[in-house]
C-alpha cells in the first residue's frame, strides 16, 4: 500500500505540464491538435502585422512534410537579457509559460495571443525548434528540443537588412499519434488569414507539392465573402452587400448578403482568429440585425396582417463575415473558440443596428427585395408549424400509423421533442424507463440496419426497420420529404459504445445522408455519447466514453489510495435506467454530437468508398489507413 502524503504531491516544472496534459493547451494530439501548433505561431506574426510592425508572412512545408517555417517581417523578438531572469527575451518566450510581451498592452494594441503560452507550448511539443531573429542589423539563432535549449543564443556572422522571427519546427512523434501536416489545411487558414488582415501579404510555400502561393486582399473581408458565396452556390437577392468597417476601442467589420438559401451561414474571428463556438460578438451581430431589420419594417408598416416575423425568418439565407479587433479578449480556452468579453455584445449590436438601419433607408429597393424574402420566410415557417401540429394531431388520434413499438412523448409535434433511435430492444427498454416521457421517444431498432447505399430504392422502402424509422418521423423520404411534417425536434442516435454500435450508427448515418439530408442540413441529427465503462474509485464514479478516455480517467487518479473498481458495459441493456438517464438521456448531463457536413464533396466520396459496392475502394481506404488505431471498419 502507497502512502499518501506530501512526497506523494507532484508540481510539474517548466513545460513539463504542457508534455504531461497537451489536450489543456491545444485540444488534444489528434489532427486538430497537430494543425493548432502552427495558428499559434502564424498568430504571433498576424499580431505583428495587426499593430502595423509587419507587413508579410511566410509559411513554408518542408520536404519530410512534418517541419514547418513561419517567418515574418516584423520588429523581431527581442534577444537581450531580462533583468529578472538573466535569460535572452527570446529564450523566456519559448521556454516560459506566460511569458510575452501583450500582457501590458503597450507593444500590440489588439493581438490574437494574449496568454503568453503560444510559443512556449509549441516548443515543448517539437522534437525540434530552431528561431532565427533579425534585429538592429544582426541576426541571432537559438535551437530546442522538447522545450529544453540545446544551444546557448548565438549572435550569427555578418550584417542583415531588414528585420523579423523565424521559426521552425517539427512535431513531437512520442507526442502525436500523426506529425504529418495536411497541406489543404494550412492553405485554407492563411488564405482567410490574409482576407481578415487586409493589405498583408501571405506566401505560402508546399515543398512537398512543389508549389507556391501568395495571398494578398486590398478588400479583405468583401472578398472573403464573394469567395463563400461562391463556394455555397448561394445567390444573393441583392447584388451590392452591406459592409461596416469602424477603427475605435473596438475595430469591428462586417459583410454581409440575403440569399435565397434556407439557412443562415455565419463566419466570425476574434483579432484574426475563426471563433467557431462564437461568443458576444456573434450574439451583439445577430441582435444588432434582428433589431435593425425589425425598426425597418415597423417604421415603413411593412407587416402583413396575420404574419408573426420571427429572428430566425430575419437571417434565413444570411451570409455574413464578422470581423472584431480589441485590446483584451477573453476566450474560452487556449484553442480560442469562443469570446467571453460581456462588454462587447453592446458595443456590436449598436453598431450594427445603426448601420444596418441607416443602410436599409437609404437602399430603399434592396431593403424592400430583403423584407419581402424575409416575409415569404415568415410564411413558410407558420405553414410547416401548421402542417406539423397537424400531423402531431394525426398521430395522436390515430395511433395504429405509427409503429407499435413506438413509444411516443407527450410534446410530439413540438420543437423540443427528442426521438432516440435505439439498438435492440433490450437497450430499448432501458432507454424507455430511464427517459422523461414528456419530451422523449424511444424507437427501437432490431439488429444492424440496411446498408442504404447498396441497395435499390424498393429495397429501401420495403425494409421494416427503414419502414419504422420514415413513419416515426413523419416527414416522408428522398424528394418528396417535407420537413414540415417532421414530429420531433432533434433526432438522437443511440448505439452501444462498441464497434457493432458504430457500425449501426453509421449504417444510420448513410441512410440519413442519403435519402433525408434536411434532417442533417437543419441541424436535426445527433449521435448519442453513452459510456462504455463505469469506474468507481472510492466513493466517486466515473464514466468513460472509450478506452482511451478509461485510461485518462485511472491516469488522473493515480495515485489515489483505493483501487478503481471498473466495469465494462456488454450493451446498453445492461444498464439500469436510471443509469442511462443520468449519462445519456438527461440534457443537463449528457453528450450530443451534432451531425454536420462541412465538405460535401469528401462526405460524399468516404460514404461511397465504405458503403459502396466497390470492394476496392474499401479496400484500399481500410489498407491506407492500416496503422491508425482508430479506424473502425
Amino acid at each position: 500500500m502507497t502512502t499518501y502524503n506530501a512526497d506523494a504531491i507532484v508540481a510539474l516544472e517548466g513545460l513539463e505540464p504542457v508534455r504531461k496534459r497537451p489536450g489543456m493547451y491545444i485540444g488534444g494530439v489528434g489532427s486538430t491538435g497537430l494543425h493548432h501548433l502552427i495558428w499559434e505561431i502564424v498568430d504571433n506574426s498576424v499580431d505583428e502585422a495587426m499593430n502595423g510592425h509587419a507587413s508579410e508572412i511566410t509559411v513554408t512545408l518542408h520536404q519530410d512534410g512534418h517541419t514547418i517555417t513561419v517567418a515574418d517581417n516584423g520588429r523581431g523578438i527581442p534577444v537581450d537579457k531580462h533583468a529578472k531572469t538573466k535569460k535572452s527575451a527570446l529564450e523566456m518566450v519559448l521556454t516560459i509559460l506566460h511569458a510575452g510581451g501583450k500582457f501590458e498592452g503597450q507593444n500590440y494594441k489588439t493581438a490574437g495571443g494574449l496568454h503568453g503560452v503560444g510559443a512556449s507550448v509549441v516548443n515543448a511539443l517539437s522534437k525540434e525548434l530552431t528561431a532565427v531573429v533579425r534585429r538592429d542589423g544582426s541576426q541571432f539563432k537559438m535551437s530546442f528540443q522538447r522545450g529544453l535549449p540545446t544551444s546557448k543564443l548565438q549572435k550569427l556572422k555578418g550584417r542583415v537588412r531588414g528585420s523579423g522571427t523565424s521559426i521552425t519546427f517539427s512535431p513531437d512523434p512520442t507526442i502525436f499519434p500523426k506529425t504529418e501536416f495536411d497541406s489543404s489545411i494550412i492553405r485554407a487558414r492563411l488564405e482567410t488569414a490574409s482576407f481578415l488582415h487586409r493589405g498583408v501579404k501571405v506566401t505560402y510555400i508546399d515543398e512537398v507539392a512543389k508549389t507556391k502561393e501568395t495571398f494578398l486582399h486590398e478588400q479583405g473581408i468583401v472578398d472573403y465573402l464573394a469567395k463563400v458565396l461562391k463556394e455555397r452556390k448561394a445567390r444573393p437577392i441583392h447584388d451590392t452587400p452591406f459592409t461596416h468597417s469602424v477603427d475605435d476601442d473596438v475595430r469591428l467589420e462586417v459583410a454581409l448578403q440575403w440569399t435565397e438559401s434556407t439557412d443562415e451561414h455565419l463566419r466570425s474571428y476574434v483579432n484574426g482568429i475563426p471563433t467557431g463556438s462564437g461568443g458576444t460578438h456573434e450574439n451583439g451581430f445577430r441582435s444588432g440585425l434582428n433589431k435593425a431589420v425589425r425598426n425597418y419594417i415597423d417604421t415603413h408598416n411593412l407587416t402583413p396582417r396575420g404574419v408573426k416575423i420571427t429572428h430566425e425568418d430575419i437571417r434565413e439565407g444570411i451570409v455574413a463575415i464578422v470581423s472584431i479587433f480589441i485590446s483584451d479578449p477573453q476566450f474560452q480556452g487556449q484553442t480560442k473558440d469562443r469570446l467571453n468579453n460581456p462588454e462587447v455584445q453592446a458595443t456590436v449590436e449598436t453598431a450594427v443596428r445603426s448601420e444596418i438601419e441607416q443602410w436599409m433607408n437609404s437602399n430603399r429597393s434592396v431593403a424592400d427585395a430583403i423584407v419581402a424574402r424575409i416575409i415569404a420566410a415568415a410564411r413558410a415557417r407558420a405553414a410547416s408549424r401548421a402542417a406539423s401540429e397537424a400531423v402531431s394531431r394525426k398521430g395522436g388520434s390515430k395511433r395504429t400509423l405509427l409503429p407499435g413499438k413506438l413509444s411516443d412523448c407527450v410534446s410530439a409535434g413540438k420543437m423540443e421533442s427528442e426521438l432516440f433511435i435505439v439498438e435492440g430492444d433490450s437497450a430499448g427498454g432501458s432507454a424507455k424507463q430511464g427517459r422523461d416521457r414528456n419530451f422523449q421517444a424511444i424507437l427501437p431498432l432490431r439488429g444492424k440496419v440496411l446498408n442504404t447505399e447498396s441497395a435499390t430504392l424498393k429495397k429501401i422502402v420495403d425494409n421494416k426497420e427503414i419502414q419504422d424509422v420514415v413513419a416515426s418521423l413523419g416527414c416522408g423520404i428522398g424528394p418528396k420529404m417535407d420537413i414540415a411534417g417532421l414530429r420531433y425536434g432533434r433526432i438522437i442516435l443511440l448505439a452501444d459504445a462498441d464497434s457493432d454500435g458504430h457500425h449501426i450508427t453509421t449504417l444510420l448515418l448513410t441512410f440519413f445522408y442519403r435519402h433525408m439530408p434536411q434532417l442533417i442540413s437543419d441541424g436535426r441529427l445527433f449521435i448519442a455519447v453513452p459510456p462504455l465503462y463505469r469506474i468507481d474509485i472510492g466513493k466517486e464514479t466515473y464514466w468513460a466514453k472509450d478506452d482511451a478516455h478509461r485510461s485518462e480517467i485511472l491516469e488522473e487518479h493515480a495515485n489515489e489510495r483505493s483501487r478503481p473498481e471498473i466495469t465494462r458495459f456488454k450493451g446498453l441493456g445492461e444498464m439500469m435506467p436510471k443509469v442511462l438517464w443520468e449519462t445519456t438521456l438527461n440534457p443537463a448531463t449528457r453528450q450530443l454530437l451534432r451531425v454536420e457536413v462541412d465538405d460535401q464533396l469528401e462526405t460524399d466520396r468516404v460514404i461511397s468508398d465504405l458503403m459502396g459496392r466497390d470492394a476496392s475502394a474499401r479496400f484500399r481506404f481500410i489498407m491506407e489507413r492500416a496503422a491508425d488505431a482508430e479506424v473502425d471498419v
